[in-house]
């Protein structure tokens, strides 16, 4: 139970209503407590009142007793009647306290989860299920809420109604209070047990249940790659044996759990039992009345759903307990690219030096770049060219800062990149990534997705420089058309071209474009270069592509193979140099000539 002490900074800013809550559940067990001494009156004087009408039956005396008894029990039930309207009103407080702050809590939890996630590395990312991710800020965070709501609501109620309760036997009879509440320790022991096995148990469902989680999400995410393949009964048979592994483990679980009820009953039924054999033994003795019989037989009644509901609150306790070290875990891990305290803001002019480096990624070991050193001065544009894994695309990582170098320096505008404030850096770069992913909106949100202050006049125009717009203007709704998960109602060449409209529209000095126009023609291809010329005045480049852009003009070609520069110059330099630049330069060309 000791990963619930990171809640305690929830309680402490909600201790107000907390101790609100508190507060009623006390008054609501007073008004409870009360009853049992009104009926244990009641009964007492009933029958002292019958006794005497019984000495004056055939009297005139016997009409007025009997009226007076009728008044008195009356008198008595109207007043059990408003302590149950008074514990009513104060109950329904307490649901309105403790639960309201359980919500609360949960949305905070919630949000803080969230915050995490977009704090924390791309390297993160690689290693971790989406499915596990979405499990542990849902059911996890659910779970936490049972335990900082109804469990706390019912731990808390039973404590105060039970000192209560006790204190009203004692008060009574200390030596049958002793044989009452003696099958208790019973009873704690038996939930201490079998509690210790449901622990273990709810760390293992929940493992499974994200498991389930990640499967189903994979296979909702490639259902056209599953459908085309006509996988369907494998995947389905494959998800069916992490769903029977999940409902063996629930099951299994639930039998553990159903050993708390029938011991409840055991124990509480042990109580009544000694109740009325003890307490009728002491009311022949004449210690007690018979109305303290009634009296005890009610507080047990009055703790029995408490005392039953125990094993359910020790049950969400246990399993909140396994969630909250499941969201700790995430939580307790440090973003391995944090901003630094007084990061540099400034806008970037698009100066680039890489000086001496090496990189390396840390989940693979794969060596992306080995002493790759490349000056690019404002304004000039850059094209990386090399084969698939040749480390193209690690270049537009570590400017971004999604890693940082293993060795050298990376600069922009003489500045280290580890320097810079993480969000000021990012916001003066504009990246077109080589994977585009949409967001389940409009086609007009999801080109101002990274500038929220864009004018509808400026997105159309970053539409038309990615030659989109002609495409767009052709869905039925223009660019109102929500285009699905990921932009699903896309085409691959579309999806392309408006995530490079999303870049353009960002209008940064210095502008990344990572494979961003591999899945259109080559005649697109050609009118959005051409499109972009004049927009492309003024601002840094660096084109990372596996084909040449002959239409454009660069101011340097870098030629990469395994993290290593083989060729470097401009276009007429590397012709002439007659090496793996005039090779593919070549063989794109003669590919062209065959298509036309």
């Amino acid at each position: 139970m000791k990963n619930l002490r990171s809640l305690r900074k929830y309680f402490f800013r909600y201790r107000w209503r907390f101790l609100l809550g508190v507060l009623f559940i006390t008054a609501a067990n007073l008004f409870a407590v009360l009853p049992p001494v009104v009926v244990r009156q009641t009964i007492d004087g009933v029958i002292g009142d019958i006794n005497a009408y019984r000495l004056t039956k055939g009297s005139g005396l016997s009409r007025e007793m009997a009226a007076y008894i009728f008044s008195f029990v009356l008198w008595n039930a109207l007043i059990i009647l408003a302590l149950a309207v008074l514990r009513g009103v104060f109950m329904f407080f307490m649901r309105q306290t403790i639960i309201v702050m359980s919500r609360h809590i949960e949305f905070d939890q919630k949000n803080e989860i969230y915050k995490h996630y977009q704090d924390l590395d791309t390297q993160f990312y690689r290693t971790h299920f989406t499915g596990d991710l979405m499990n542990r800020i849902s059911e996890d965070v659910s779970r936490v809420r049972q335990h900082t709501g109804p469990a706390i609501m019912y731990l808390v109620n039973l404590s105060v109604l039970a000192t209560m309760c006790i204190w009203g036997m004692l008060r009574v009879n200390a030596t049958l209070t002793l044989y009452v509440v003696a099958p208790m320790p019973l009873l704690a022991a038996s939930i201490y047990l079998v509690n210790k096995l449901i622990y273990r148990k709810s760390e293992q469902i929940q493992a499974q249940l994200s498991q389930l989680t990640t499967t189903a999400q994979e296979a909702y995410s490639g259902i056209r790659v599953i459908k085309s393949f006509v996988q369907e009964q494998n995947t389905l048979e494959h998800f069916n044996s992490f769903s029977e592994q999940y409902r063996s483990s629930s099951v299994n679980l639930s039998l553990t759990e159903s050993i708390y009820f029938p011991a409840m009953n055991l124990f509480i039924g042990l109580s009544f039992l000694a109740t009325v054999l003890i307490g009728g033994f002491f009311v022949i003795q004449g210690s007690i009345t018979p109305g303290n019989i009634a009296e005890f037989v009610i507080y047990i009644n009055l703790l029995m759903f408490p005392i039953s509901s125990l094993g359910w609150v020790a049950s969400m306790m246990q399993r909140a307990s396994v969630s909250q070290q499941r969201i700790d875990e995430f939580l307790n891990t440090a973003p391995a690219i944090l901003s630094p305290v007084q990061g540099i803001e400034k806008s970037i002019e698009g100066r680039i030096v890489f000086e001496d480096v090496s990189f390396t990624y840390p989940h693979t070991g794969i060596k992306a770049l080995q002493h790759f050193n490349l000056l690019i001065e404002p304004g000039e544009k850059v094209a990386i060219i090399g084969k698939t894994g040749s480390g193209k695309s690690t270049l537009a990582h570590l400017l971004l800062r999604m890693y940082d170098v293993s060795d050298g320096r990376l600069l922009i505008d003489d500045v280290t990149v580890p320097d810079y404030d993480l969000k000021s850096l990012r916001r003066n770069i504009s990246y077109a990534p080589q994977e585009p992913y949409l967001f389940s909106d409009s086609v007009f949100n999801n080109i101002r997705f990274g500038r929220e202050d864009a004018t509808a006049a400026e997105v159309h125009e970053a539409a038309r420089l990615a030659d989109l717009k002609k495409d767009i203007e052709g869905l039925a709704q223009g660019f109102d058309t929500m285009i699905g998960e990921r932009g699903v109602m896309l085409s691959g060449g579309q999806k392309q071209r408006l995530v490079l409209a999303r870049a353009i529209l960002k209008k940064s000095r210095l502008l990344l474009l990572d494979e961003c126009l591999s899945a259109v023609d080559t005649r697109t291809e050609q009118t959005i270069l051409l499109n972009l010329r004049e927009y492309l005045n003024q601002r840094t480049i660096l084109v990372i592509t596996h084909r040449i852009f002959s239409s454009w003009t660069f101011d340097k070609i870098i030629v990469l193979d395994d993290g290593k520069i083989i060729e470097q110059g401009t276009h007429e330099s590397l012709m002439q140099l007659n090496g793996k630049y005039a090779r593919l330069y070549r063989h794109q060309t003669e590919q062209q000539e065959q298509t036309n």
